[in-house]
């Protein structure tokens, strides 16, 4: 079966999720260090959205990867 965008957003959401819970930061700590609102990161975490590549990469930045 074919991977649909939705389902790849979803799939790197919960790999964030993942990684953000071994830090122990909840959203709003990682939205604050990323220069982010909370939303924004409730988004990226759900697959919902449309957060921009600037987006994604300053959470990724903030958690290392």
């Amino acid at each position: 079966m074919t991977e649909t965008r939705n389902d790849v957003a979803v799939n790197i959401g919960k790999v964030i999720y993942q990684i953000r819970k071994g830090y122990n930061l909840t959203q709003v700590q990682l939205s604050e260090l990323a220069g982010l609102s909370d939303k924004t990161v409730r988004d990226i975490e759900h697959g919902t959205g449309t957060p921009s590549l600037n987006s994604g990469l300053a959470v990724l930045n903030v958690l290392g990867l």
